[in-house]
């Protein structure tokens, strides 16, 4: 089968939905596919995997990104190729598939990764309610209804989707992870790499520094846990655009001999470093299947979070983490428990292990293929009325 995974943005941009499409393209190729990936950057870059499909594309901020709204006509010629085509960024990806794909008969597939009226508000705050009653209510639900499946990798964002108008069938899939490297043999970083000493109980956070992330009430909060519990140290694993600005709240709070921002790091070097952590801890409201926290799971690590969808369909308050509301003294106090009951601690971090077992990337990857099977082997006429329509709102707006 010839599967083509569309995203606005790829490496070497780093995030969740990069490492999904990766690791799910791996798999395919595995069992004997050929996996594309048709996304917008540097055409030049020297990719380490095959089948990367790059169109020129806008530099966009300072992270690598490159943005167009349509492919370079060899790309749309190869695209036209596919048996099946699996859209991982709606607005751009989508309408690019849908101009494309339906006179060809390809069956189109949506994979929702985002909270994208949380996004708004974080990035675009002076435009995010307009755009949030105008545009997402316009188009999600179009956009869905024209797909031959629409994806949600957890229960909460099903249910934020309908919210939103959607009114398609969503299927729940999770998003896989690799699991293996996650083992418990892995031997954890030297501690006294961050500064930090055997003795010290270190809070984890990996991901994404963006604003989205909700990173400032973290950053309080284990502030004040780090005055009343001088052996605790907080990780912060990742980078973003709001790495200074963070760096900036941890010297104003004083606590800079306590926190340590390791940067981008390779994806394969993140099993060690959860395995030199003891808890996970995550301040986000606007995951939608995180798997950070599925991998800090697998590495035997209790995890505290906040309730909401993602986080909360994938943490069992109470046996693999604790889960808060967003109140900082709730939050704070049940950091409090993790670091004062170690027992609690490693009872939470075993069943956290054998809970992120259900998304192993094998099992998620097979059940994406078995929808991808069935749709190709159903063949799309079903949907030509509604896929003809949404072409032609779609071509309308590009005219």
């Amino acid at each position: 089968m010839r599967i083509g995974m569309m995203a606005d943005m790829y490496k070497p941009h780093l995030s969740g939905v990069t490492n999904y499409i990766s690791l799910n393209k791996q798999v395919f190729e595995n069992m004997g596919h050929e996996v594309f990936v048709f996304t917008f950057g540097d055409v030049n870059y020297n990719d380490l995997e095959t089948n990367v499909i790059r169109s020129p594309g806008i530099a966009f901020l300072t992270e690598g990104l490159h943005l167009n709204i349509e492919h370079s006509k060899s790309a749309r010629q190869l695209l036209n190729t596919m048996d099946i085509v699996h859209v991982h960024h709606p607005i751009i990806s989508g309408s690019i598939a849908w101009r494309h794909c339906p006179p060809k008969g390809i069956p189109v597939i949506f994979t929702n990764h985002t909270r994208y009226d949380l996004y708004l508000q974080a990035y675009v705050p002076l435009f995010a309610d307009l755009l949030g009653e105008t545009f997402l209510p316009a188009y999600f639900p179009a956009f869905c209804r024209a797909c031959d499946l629409v994806i949600a990798p957890s229960e909460g964002l099903r249910k934020v989707l309908i919210r939103m108008g959607v009114d398609a069938q969503v299927k729940v899939i999770p998003n896989g992870v690799n699991l293996e490297p996650f083992s418990s043999s892995i031997k954890g970083v030297d501690r006294t790499t961050f500064g930090f000493g055997s003795d010290h109980i270190i809070l984890a956070y990996v991901g994404r520094i963006g604003p989205e992330k909700n990173l400032p009430f973290l950053v309080r909060s284990f502030c004040g846990i780090s005055q009343a519990y001088e052996q605790v140290r907080l990780l912060m694993i990742g980078d973003g655009p709001e790495r200074n600005n963070l760096s900036d709240l941890v010297k104003s709070l004083g606590i800079e001999s306590k926190v340590h921002f390791t940067g981008w790091i390779n994806y394969e070097e993140l099993p060690a470093y959860l395995a030199a952590a003891d808890i996970f801890v995550t301040a986000s409201v606007s995951e939608v299947h995180p798997l950070s926290v599925i991998e800090a799971m697998a590495s035997g690590l209790p995890v505290l979070g906040i309730q909401s969808p993602g986080v909360g369909d994938t943490v069992q308050d109470g046996a693999t983490g604790l889960l808060s509301t967003e109140d900082m003294a709730v939050f704070t106090a049940k950091m409090s428990r993790l670091i004062t009951d170690p027992n609690l601690c490693r009872q939470m971090g075993e069943k956290a292990r054998q809970a992120a077992k259900a998304y192993d990337i094998q099992s998620t990857s097979r059940m994406v293929l078995k929808e991808y099977e069935r749709l190709v082997l159903e063949g799309s006429g079903k949907k030509k009325g509604l896929r003809a329509s949404f072409s032609r709102l779609i071509t309308k707006r590009h005219l």
